[in-house]
Formats: C-alpha cells, structure tokens, sequence
C-alpha cells in the first residue's frame, strides 16, 4: 500500500490488491451474490448480481476510501483528511476515518439529498454545503485542503482507491470461479479498473465490460482519443457516475484492461432499476442498476455465467418515487394523457367510468379549465394511469377515442 501522496500515479497491480483485501478484513463486508433466474433466461445462461448495495455505507467506495486513508502517513492522518462528494464518496471517507481515528471533513454540494447528509455527519465526518455542483464542491475541498494541510482523497483517482475497489473482482473470483463475463458501471472508472487489475491477472479469459449513462458517456470519446476528454454539461439520473471526465488513472487501466464500454439510456436505467426492487428484491441507486440495464437492453452481447456488479443502493425516497414511475412509464405501465371534454356535471363521471370498463387504473386526475385553448364550456383533464404495458396503453386510448373524447397526449 502507499505510505504518502506522492505516488498515486504509479501502476496497480494485483498485489496491490491483495494488500487491500488483507487490510479490509474485518472492516469491509464480503458481499453476497444474489442469482436472477429472469435475466438468466434472458442472457441463456446463468447470471449472479454481486449486491455492493449492502456495503456498509451502502456502496462499494469504502473500500477504496479506508485503503487510501489507511496509507496515510502519520503526520498526513495528524492533518486529517478532506474530500467532496454528493453522496457515497462521502459516506465511505467519514466511516473509513472514524475507523481509523482522523478527522474527516466532507464538502456536499447544497442541493444534495438530506439522507445522506445526516448519514455523512452519523459516520463521523464534519460535513460543510458548498456551492450547486460537485465541481464547486470539489474546488473548495481543495481550496480547504491547500489551505489546513488535510489530505484530500479522491473518489478514484489515485491507486490506492483503485486497489481498494478491485478487492470486488477477487471475491467475485472466490464466489463464482465460473464466469466468464463481468458487468460493471463506469463513472471516473476506479471500480472497473481494480475489478479489471485484479481479475484480468488470474483469469485473462474474463470479459470485463463497463457500462457508462448515455447522457455522461466521457469514456469512449477518451478512449476513442487515447486521452481522457471532458464532456460539457453530463447529464443522467444516475449521479453515481456522473462523471464528466475520466481519471487519469483509471483511465490508462481501463483502456488496458476492460473490454467494452457500453452505454444505457435513462429509460433503460429506470426499467433496470423497477426490474431489481420487484424481481430481485434489492434496492439500488440508477448507477448501481447500470449493468442490468445493459443486460436488460442487449442480453445477447453477453458470454456466460455472468456478474453483474450493483455498486450501490444509496437513493434518495423522493428521487426513488420519481425513478420508479419512469420505470414503469418505460415499460408502459404508467400512461400520462389529456382528455379534452365538456365541462359540465357528471362529465368526469362519465370518463372514468370508460376508463373502469378497460380496466385502467386512476393514480391522479386533474383540471384545466382556463385556458386560451378551451373554449367557454370545454375543460381538459390530465390522468395519471397505471396500465398493464403498451398494448393496453393503446388500448385506453382508443376507448378513449371512441367514446368521442378528445385525446391530447
């Protein structure tokens, strides 16, 4: 392991990784695997969801967090450590330095979810809310840093981070020696490339594909470039890796090591996300359903017996709320349409009873009854309706239609 800073740009290699494994004994959880019969029968053969979503902390970033600061000198842990994260970096540097005895202060943007703030100040960080974005944030954890002398610890890059994170690949290794594909989800990449450093030296054989978000996709322009490149403005429900540049060191590793980077859309992530609370019985954050959601999206891309790694499971309720009828409006579960009519007694009686004669059911109903486009008697209703999926979507509205209702969308 690192005994100082100055060396985070240096090579990881499995070693490094077993040093971790040995350091993290006792203070990380050796995470279980969860079959899935369904995505089984989708991929034809037989995948195991590596559940990092019941880490401590709920991700798998203390392990990474408690190997770094673990490393430290004792004079860099006299200084305490500094780092910024709207979520899981954060959870993980505050349990990890009370584990170890330094003071931690965490920067969180001011919009981030009150969970996990309190769960931050409950692991034993000093938790400071600075700016709208993790960019500012980050800028004042190392203006912070520059100015007291406290370490700042990266969310991944740095090798110690990295080994800490692949002690994932070895105990997926030692759980199922069989496989012979691992999905994983790519922000900075500190978790593909450990996985990648510690598996692709004992089993070479082993697939290691990356799963990036469509809208915060840095990856294969990067690697398509031989450099890490920044994109504007990365845009995704999945905030776990929402990350709009690449590491420079996982960078070179997952360029070296990992297959495939593959992208997902945010209806994939959603359907991926609704697919594992109902079928696995397992609440995960959009980042950590990243790699369902491509198993979901393309399951012939994929050799078995496959891994797929959930990285975490921190969401936020109210988010969760949101995510889970996008899910099902992706599936066609969930419709969302508006019905012009006349406003008059018994009107709205009258829709809901065409409604109830096609089996949808009403979540929410609302009027507009002024509005430039109604005439003096019209009045237009938006419903909210849970559905069986897209054919009985359609099916709604041409019931709809054929009561003689307007149907705007």
């Amino acid at each position: 392991m690192s005994h100082s800073t100055a060396d985070s740009l240096r090579p990881v290699t499995l070693d490094d990784v077993r040093g971790a494994q040995k350091m993290l004994a006792g203070v990380a959880r050796v995470t279980g695997m969860e079959g899935s019969r369904r995505l089984s029968q989708l991929v034809g053969a037989p995948v195991h969801l590596k559940c990092e979503n019941l880490q401590r902390t709920g991700s798998f970033k203390l392990r990474g967090a408690y190997v770094r600061i673990a490393g430290l000198l004792p004079e860099e842990r006299a200084a305490g450590v500094v780092a910024a994260s709207a979520g899981n970096h954060a959870q993980g540097v505050a349990l990890a330095s009370s584990l170890l005895g330094v003071h931690s202060t965490v920067f969180m943007p001011r919009g981030a979810p009150l969970p996990k703030i309190s769960a931050t100040r409950e692991y034993g960080a000093e938790v400071r809310l600075h700016g709208q974005v993790v960019d500012e944030t980050l800028a004042a954890a190392q203006e912070y840093a520059a100015e007291t002398g406290a370490v700042f610890i990266h969310p991944f890059d740095h090798a110690d981070v990295i080994a800490g994170q692949g002690t994932v690949g070895l105990e997926i290794l030692e759980q199922r020696p069989e496989v012979r594909t691992i999905v994983v989800g790519i922000g900075g990449g500190g978790l593909a490339a450990g996985i990648a450093v510690a598996v692709k030296a004992l089993r070479p054989d082993v697939r290691i594909v990356g799963v990036q978000a469509a809208g915060a996709a840095a990856y294969p322009p990067s690697l398509a470039a031989g450099r890490p490149l920044a994109i504007e403005h990365p845009a995704t429900m999945a905030d776990g890796i929402k990350v709009g540049r690449p590491g420079d060191v996982p960078f070179g590793i997952v360029g070296d090591l990992v297959d495939e980077v593959r992208t997902v859309t945010e209806d994939e992530l959603s359907t991926a996300l609704l697919y594992c609370m109902e079928r696995a019985k397992l609440v995960v954050e959009p980042a950590g359903a990243s790699p369902v959601a491509a198993l979901l999206s393309d399951p012939g891309a994929f050799e078995g017996p496959v891994v797929a790694v959930l990285s975490g499971g921190n969401v936020d309720p109210l988010l969760l709320q949101r995510l889970l009828r996008h899910g099902m409006s992706a599936q066609g579960r969930y419709l969302a349409v508006r019905v012009r009519l006349t406003d008059r007694p018994g009107a709205l009686a009258a829709l809901l009873g065409v409604l109830s004669v096609v089996d949808a059911n009403v979540l929410d109903v609302s009027h507009v009854r002024t509005h430039p486009r109604l005439g003096l008697t019209e009045a237009e209703v938006e419903l909210h309706l849970e559905t069986k999926g897209p054919a009985h979507c359609a099916e709604v509205e041409q019931s709809l239609r054929e009561a003689g209702y307007t149907v705007i969308g």
